[in-house]
């Protein structure tokens, strides 16, 4: 109603557009509501029930809880309206099983506490909603809430104090006088009609006599077991906390068509705290000593009453007297999807959710009156959060008083309000803990503690435990910010102790520093693949956000990344300008071209890599790295002088990548065809080289199946022993490669294992090869060239044409096998083009080979045996399939 009214006076021709309550949804929310109070009616239906036990565990209330700004408040008041009445309750959430009459009574304790009456209040409301609802006296409570107002309010009439504190309304006027009906009725009671106008205490003390000498009249208008002890002690704030006990007894006693069963809605619950607990002791006695009244809760934190750490603070604590408080998962849960029982966090709100509430928010003539395209960057920015979008609304009306349209570029901001209600319970040092995580994508204690620059992590575990931290315990680091909360925080030119650039600066190089310890301190006990990656990822964009210049742990780790070929997305933020401009920017900008270039064109890659090292800011250490993979780029496209220059220049430069560079030399000899020279280099290889799958390539290339074997399968082991998931996955699609042309049938199973070490790699060219081995294994069967040419197609979408090659080296074998002479003389012609610079060339002497055709002049390839040798294994080959296929048939 507040945003409805602020909405109301800020324009001049307010009947311009209609401005609604948006309220979203929440049917979960609401059948959490109705489950509970349902089976609260029938706990106090039951013949068993007791109002007087004490003892008996306690399930009458709900708690809501979540970051502020969420909707508690907005969920309480539209609960409220929908207990009141059918007509105020949203058509979505149907209508409720139950028939007894309710009496909801919301009570906002933010308010209570600003005036200093707090608990007094609380009590007052709840008395005056039953005053209005029941329209007769309570008596065994009324008497005592006389005794106590003349004890402590003496010579203050009840109803001035009540209109005096804000309390009034159209049932205030009817408490005093059921209070005074009250007295006047123990009075006549106990026969003593004299003092019905007296002072409290000789009513009371007459009451009291008559309890204690079991008065049948007495014990019927106030016969709880315990009210002659509360009205002996002394009245203050203390006794008060226990006499809604006798508030139970008396609606408990009311006859059956005047029960009632009160809702008591209790909002901002966090406004409640203090160092001792005080008040929050007072309200978790309103809830014990009155089981038969459902309570509903709704603050920003867990309700804790089912801790036994808090014995001693509170009356009741621990899981067995609030089993519905206490956690029943026996395996954690994520914080966002777990529920206790009876406290249940509420999330945020869905696109979908957010676009209906800015929808319905403003309407002019039946329509929106908030664009679609603002709707959309306004739920984009908000996260999901509520307060956000009302504060979206009130900038919209803003921007139009001023006579301008608005534009989805004016929302693209935070708002100084929603971090304002966020810091506003927070302790100084838990706000210096929360801009410290707002650096952090994700976060354990420890990461928390030394990014704020701790020496011990109770503030950090402080802070998790509030709603505005969310928590997944089976992610690597379990905690996150609200993203709404976060982009606030850090967008924050407002707060009296926001932090400067350099305060940023140095918590930036804290939390880079401790991800770069923990990524140590990690992998000098074992690889950890997944921490590897999660810490580069937020390691690049603190470096690049905050132009950090000490890189450190960040170039090996860049290495460790590279050096498996797995290439999982790291996914740093783009540069705000075209090129990088930082030395963090351009390792940011180096490893996304790198993994990219998986899912874009080689071209695209080189390009970028180019761009990376023509501004010359990449360390030193990384230089290599740039010229490394964009040489492998140049050899992808088939531009193998530029790959040639490229791998020479690593090699020459004695680097970490070396080895590799060497190998790319030794393998672009093999494409060149020259075999000897890549054989030559086998040996210097090593591991780093892959000396295994370099050996390998060159055997199969001579149709030497069973050397090839050995080579992969080598290859293949030593990637297990070094823990490489990449290069074994290589080995093994290799390994299906050579097995394709010379056993289909192993292959075939190759291949299955193949495709199970590639799931989650992303390899593109393995796996676009691992499909060549795939048509291989099944040439002279009819639907290869169908299967061919959607492989050609792929492989033009990956910018890999090299591949082609291989494809049509497959249908070489294809067609040879099936005798289709005219379709080998057109694969053999492309092949003729395809390899045109001098690479691959030997794919087409290995055609005509397959056929047993003589070559159409002097060849350029080198092989490391006789030529007649690999011309007759690669013939044997071919018949091995025709008789393969003729015994199958």
């Amino acid at each position: 109603m507040a945003d409805n009214l602020r909405a109301l006076f800020s324009s001049n021709n307010p009947s311009a557009f209609d401005i609604a309550e948006a309220f979203t949804d929440r049917h979960s929310q609401w059948v959490l509501v109705a489950d509970a109070l349902e089976e609260h009616l029938r706990h106090i239906a039951d013949r068993s029930f007791d109002v007087e036990d004490l003892e008996a565990p306690r399930r009458n209330l709900l708690v809501f809880h979540g970051v502020g700004g969420v909707g508690k408040s907005t969920l309480l008041r539209k609960i409220e309206a929908a207990l009141s009445g059918a007509e105020h309750r949203p058509e979505q959430w149907g209508a409720p099983t139950w028939t007894q009459p309710l009496l909801p009574v919301r009570i906002d304790l933010s308010r209570a506490a600003s005036t200093g009456s707090d608990f007094e209040r609380v009590i007052l409301t709840i008395r005056l909603a039953l005053a209005g609802a029941l329209g007769r006296t309570l008596p065994s409570f009324d008497v005592a809430l006389r005794h106590y107002w003349e004890a402590v309010h003496p010579g203050e009439p009840l109803d001035e104090y009540i209109r005096r504190t804000g309390l009034s309304g159209r049932f205030a006027e009817m408490l005093p006088g059921q209070l005074q009906a009250g007295v006047g009725e123990v009075a006549a009671a106990l026969a003593l009609p004299g003092l019905a106008g007296s002072a409290a205490g000789q009513l009371t003390s007459a009451l009291v006599a008559a309890l204690r000498e079991r008065q049948a009249r007495a014990q019927a208008l106030a016969g709880a077991a315990r009210t002659a002890a509360l009205l002996e002690a002394a009245p203050d704030l203390e006794a008060l906390s226990y006499y809604p006990h006798l508030l139970a007894w008396d609606l408990d006693r009311l006859p059956e068509k005047k029960r009632i069963t009160p809702v008591v809605l209790l909002d901002t619950f966090e406004d409640t705290g203090d160092r001792h607990r005080d008040f929050e002791r007072l309200l978790q006695r309103l809830v014990w000593l009155m089981p038969n009244v459902f309570f509903v809760i709704g603050g920003r934190s867990r309700l804790q009453w089912a801790d036994p750490a808090l014995h001693g603070q509170l009356d009741w604590t621990g899981p067995t007297a609030w089993p519905g408080l206490a956690p029943t998962a026996a395996v954690p849960q994520p914080r966002a999807a777990a529920t206790s029982g009876r406290q249940h966090l509420i999330g945020d709100l869905s696109p979908e959710d957010c676009e209906a509430h800015l929808a319905h928010r403003l309407v002019q003539d039946g329509r929106p009156l908030i664009g679609a395209d603002i709707r959309a960057a306004i739920t984009a920015r908000s996260h999901g959060l509520p307060l956000h979008l009302d504060l979206a609304v009130s900038r919209f009306l803003e921007i139009r008083r001023t006579g301008r349209t608005p534009a989805p570029e004016d929302f693209d901001c935070t708002f100084p309000a929603l971090l304002a209600r966020t810091l506003s319970d927070l302790t100084p040092e838990e706000r210096h803990l929360l801009r410290s995580v707002a650096l952090l994508d994700a976060f354990d204690l420890d990461l928390a503690t030394r990014t704020a620059g701790l020496a011990q992590q109770a503030p950090a575990r402080r802070l998790t435990e509030r709603p505005l931290i969310s928590e997944n315990p089976y992610a690597l680091w379990p905690y996150h910010l609200h993203r709404a909360i976060r982009s606030a925080v850090r967008d924050d030119e407002h707060s009296d102790d926001r932090w400067t650039s350099a305060d940023w600066h140095q918590a930036a190089n804290r939390a880079l520093a401790a991800l770069g310890d923990q990524w140590t301190t990690t992998a000098a006990t074992g690889p950890s693949r997944l921490l590897l990656v999660a810490c580069l990822r937020q390691g690049l964009r603190l470096a690049r956000d905050h132009h950090l210049t000490d890189l450190g742990w960040l170039i090996e780790a860049a290495y460790v990344y590279t050096d498996d070929s797995v290439w999982e997305p790291l996914a740093p933020p783009t540069t705000t300008g075209p090129v990088p401009d930082t030395p963090a920017d351009a390792v940011a900008e180096l490893l996304t071209a790198i993994a990219r270039r998986q899912h874009e064109h080689r071209r695209r890659t080189a390009e970028r890599l180019t761009a990376v090292l023509d501004t010359g800011l990449l360390p030193t250490e990384l230089t290599e790295m740039a010229l490394y993979y964009r040489a492998k780029a140049y050899k992808d496209l088939s531009e193998n002088t530029a790959a040639r220059t490229g791998m020479q220049q690593v090699a020459d430069l004695e680097g970490r990548l070396a080895p590799k560079a060497r190998r790319g030399l030794a393998n672009l000899a093999r494409l060149a065809g020259d075999f000897p020279t890549a054989l030559a280099a086998v040996p210097s290889l090593g591991w780093k080289g892959r000396h295994h799958r370099v050996l390998g390539d060159i055997h199969w290339s001579h149709a030497d199946t069973s050397a090839a074997v050995a080579a992969f399968e080598a290859g293949r082991a030593e990637a297990e022993q070094h823990g490489a998931a990449g290069e074994r996955a290589m080995a093994q699609v290799r390994l299906a490669l050579a097995l394709s042309f010379a056993d289909p049938a192993r292959a075939g199973d190759e291949l299955a294992l193949a495709h199970q070490l590639l799931t989650d790699l992303d390899q593109r060219s393995n796996t676009l090869l691992a499909q060549v081995a795939a048509l291989i294994k099944d040439a002279g069967t009819g639907d290869v060239p169908a299967r061919a040419q959607n492989l050609h197609t792929g492989i033009e979408a990956a910018g890999l044409p090299f591949l082609h090659r291989f494809v049509e080296l497959a249908l070489a074998f294809h067609h040879t096998i099936r005798d289709e002479d005219q379709d080998l003389a057109a694969v053999i012609g492309r092949l003729r083009a395809l390899t045109a610079t001098g690479d691959f060339a030997y794919f087409t002497d290995i055609a005509h080979h397959m056929a047993g055709l003589p070559l159409p002049g002097p060849s350029t390839t080198r092989w490391t045996k006789p030529e007649h040798e690999v011309r007759t294994a690669w013939r044997g080959l071919v018949r091995a399939r025709q008789e393969h296929l003729r015994t199958e048939n």
